[in-house]
């Protein structure tokens, strides 16, 4: 699969162009896949990587602390997330697309940055999941 799948007159998911060009609301699953199809670690890359680096018990407890926050944002943000699809769904009812005022608005901006906030918090747990499946050496130092 490519990430062409995830884009829209040009834009991806994560710009407000995607979606006042009629782009469609892309579900948690596959906002999930296009991750796993860009191999993007996330900004918390560098913290991951530093928690990783610990050693046990300190490392296995640091990155599950990291994971249980992100996966409390990631609950918060899919909730936002189908709460602006709603109004965007409403917007695109009552707002003409022929309208030659109408222009990118608000709506289109929160749909991108939840989106985003999404995106992130996925490939945080990607990368999560793939430190805390590694069984470190037991002469590790």
């Amino acid at each position: 699969m490519t990430q062409e799948r995830y884009t829209f007159g040009g834009y991806n998911a994560g710009h407000p162009w995607f979606y006042f060009l009629g782009g469609p609301v892309l579900s948690p699953k596959q906002i999930q896949e296009s991750v796993r199809i860009t191999g993007y670690g996330g900004y918390m890359a560098d913290d991951i990587g530093q928690a990783d680096r610990k050693s046990e018990p300190r490392r296995s407890t640091e990155l599950r602390a990291l994971r249980d926050e992100v996966r409390r944002m990631l609950s918060a943000d899919i909730s936002r997330y189908r709460e602006v699809a709603r109004e965007l769904h409403r917007y695109r009812r009552d707002v003409p697309t022929e309208n030659p005022a109408r222009s990118c608005a608000d709506v289109h901006t929160a749909m991108s940055l939840k989106h985003n906030h999404i995106f992130n918090h996925f490939a945080h747990l990607q990368s999560l999941d793939e430190a805390l499946s590694k069984q470190r050496d037991l002469f590790d130092m």
